[in-house]
């Protein structure tokens, strides 16, 4: 379990924080960084976007782990469409 760290910030009269750096140093964030807001019981929580990019990426990697298809698989399939389309479209030869 990660250790909780705990910050008084004021909100200031534009509805802006600032975040102290020990903060941002435990979530790996710089400025620039998108958080992503949300309210659950009366709680803030705030986390990094790319955290929930990446977590995201998990859950299609596992996804296709269940599946047993490979990534070879899904892009060999992917070719296949995209000819099938231009075919189609074009009726070319690709």
């Amino acid at each position: 379990m990660s250790e909780r760290k705990v910050a008084d910030v004021v909100l200031r009269p534009k509805r802006q924080v600032t975040l102290p750096k020990e903060i941002c140093n435990q979530l790996g964030i710089e400025p620039g960084d998108v958080l992503e807001l949300m309210v659950e019981d009366s709680a803030l929580i705030a986390r990094p976007r790319k955290s929930v990019a990446l977590e995201a990426l998990k859950e299609i990697q596992q996804a296709f782990q269940r599946s047993g298809i490979t990534e070879e698989e899904l892009q060999e399939a992917g070719r296949r469409v995209r000819q099938e389309i231009a075919r189609e479209r074009y009726s070319a030869k690709v």
